[in-house]
C-alpha cells in the first residue's frame, strides 16, 4: 500500500469532505471455527462477543498475562462454530500462535492472510459508491453482512478507521483486483480519490483512534491507551484478566490524551511533553492535520500529573518548547455512525 496517490492531504480531505477507497488488504485474516469456536475465542480475547450476536462486528484486544496488548483487532461472530478475525498485518502470526496453543480438542486456527482481501470506502459519498455497484449498504453500524458483487461473494462490514460513514468489503483474493478497479471507478465518479497509508494515519490520529505499536503494545495497556471500553469486564476469563482488573482498580499510571499544537511546529511520535519544565509525558503519535490545519499528537502522559483537557503543556520539538493544548480525542466532530 502507498504512502499516497495523488498526495496525503488531497486523499485525507477526499474522505472528510467525499469518499475514498483503501486497498487495506496487507490486513491479516485467520478462521477460529469448530464446536465452541466463540466459547473459545470469548474466553481469550478482551471484549464480550456476548454483547453481540451473528452478523456482528466487533473491536477486541488480545493481550499477554501481564496486560499488555498483542494486537487489537476485529472478530467477526459468524456463528457459535465460526468466528473470523481480522488483526494487525504484522502481528496476526503472533495472534494465529497464541490462539492455536489454547484452542481446545476440535477448535481450528488457521492464517487466511492469502484467502481475503480488505477494501475500506470512507466518506459522506461511501453509501452512493457501494449502491452504484449494487452492494448492499443497509447495514447497522458495527454489523456484516455476506453478499455478492457480479456474482462474486464479499463480506460487507459497516466500519472503518477514519471516523466517518464506511464499510470494509472483504472479496476473495482473487476477486479483490477487479472490485478495487470498479470502486476506484466509482469513487472518482462521486469526487473522491484513492487513499494510501498517509492518509489513513491522519485520519486516524484526528480520531484518537490507537494504532499498535504506537498507542498499544506489549508495554501498553488497555487501560492507558483509553480501550478500557473493549474489554468485558464482567467476563470470568479472558487473557491478562486479572492484570487488568488490578489496574482498573488501582487506576492506570499513564493515561493517552490528545494534544494540539498552539503555536507552529511538527508534532512527531517520540517528543517529550512537558509542565513548567518538567517531563510528564512522551507522545506516541504525531502529524499535521489537514482538517484543523495545526500540529497534532497522542501522547501517554503520566496520571500523577494531575493533566486534565484544557490544560496547556509544552512538547520539545528539537529541542524547542512548542506550546501546546491538552485535549480529550477526537480532535474532530465524529461521524462514524
Amino acid at each position: 500500500m502507498p504512502v499516497s496517490y495523488a498526495g496525503v492531504v488531497a486523499e485525507h480531505i477526499a474522505v472528510r469532505e467525499t469518499v475514498g477507497v483503501f486497498d487495506v488488504s496487507h490486513l491479516g485474516k485467520a478462521l477460529v471455527s469448530g464446536p465452541g469456536a466463540a466459547e473459545f475465542v470469548n474466553a481469550t480475547l478482551t471484549n464480550d462477543l456476548n454483547k453481540i450476536g451473528p452478523g456482528k462486528a466487533q473491536y477486541t484486544l488480545c493481550c499477554t498475562p501481564s496486560g499488555g496488548v498483542i494486537d487489537d483487532l476485529i472478530a467477526y461472530y459468524v456463528g457459535p462454530e465460526e468466528v473470523f478475525l481480522v488483526p494487525n498485518a504484522a502481528n496476526t502470526a503472533d495472534v494465529v500462535a497464541a490462539l492455536q496453543a489454547q484452542a481446545p480438542e476440535g477448535v481450528s486456527v488457521v492464517d487466511q492472510h492469502r484467502e481475503f482481501g480488505v477494501l475500506a470506502v470512507q466518506g459522506p459519498k461511501a453509501v452512493q459508491v457501494l449502491t452504484s455497484l449494487g452492494i448492499p449498504t443497509d447495514i447497522e453500524y458495527m454489523g456484516f453482512a455476506d453478499a455478492t458483487w457480479n456474482g462474486l461473494p464479499v463480506r460487507v462490514c459497516r466500519s472503518g478507521y477514519t471516523g466517518e460513514v464506511g464499510y470494509e468489503l472483504l472479496p476473495r483474493w482473487d476477486d479483490c483486483e477487479a472490485l478495487f478497479k470498479v470502486l476506484v471507478d466509482a469513487v472518482r465518479a462521486e469526487g473522491g480519490q484513492v487513499a494510501g497509508l498517509g492518509a489513513r494515519d491522519t485520519l486516524r490520529t484526528e480520531m484518537g483512534y490507537p494504532l499498535h505499536g504506537h498507542e498499544l503494545s506489549l508495554d501498553i495497556s488497555p487501560l492507558e491507551a483509553r480501550c478500557g471500553w473493549a474489554v468485558g469486564w464482567k467476563k470470568p476469563k479472558f487473557w491478562g484478566r486479572d492484570t487488568l482488573v488490578e489496574e482498573k482498580a488501582a487506576g492506570p499510571a499513564r493515561k493517552l490524551w490528545g494534544i494540539k499544537a498552539l503555536d507552529r511546529g511538527v508534532l512527531r511520535a517520540g517528543q517529550s511533553v512537558l509542565r513548567d519544565g518538567t517531563t510528564v509525558g512522551e507522545s506516541t503519535s504525531g502529524t499535521f492535520s489537514p482538517t484543523l490545519k495545526v500540529g497534532i499528537a497522542l501522547a501517554l502522559i503520566d496520571t500523577a500529573a494531575g493533566i486534565a483537557a484544557g490544560d496547556q503543556v509544552e512538547v520539545d520539538v528539537l529541542g524547542r518548547a512548542l506550546r501546546c493544548e491538552v485535549v480529550s480525542p477526537p480532535f474532530v466532530d465524529v461521524n462514524t455512525k
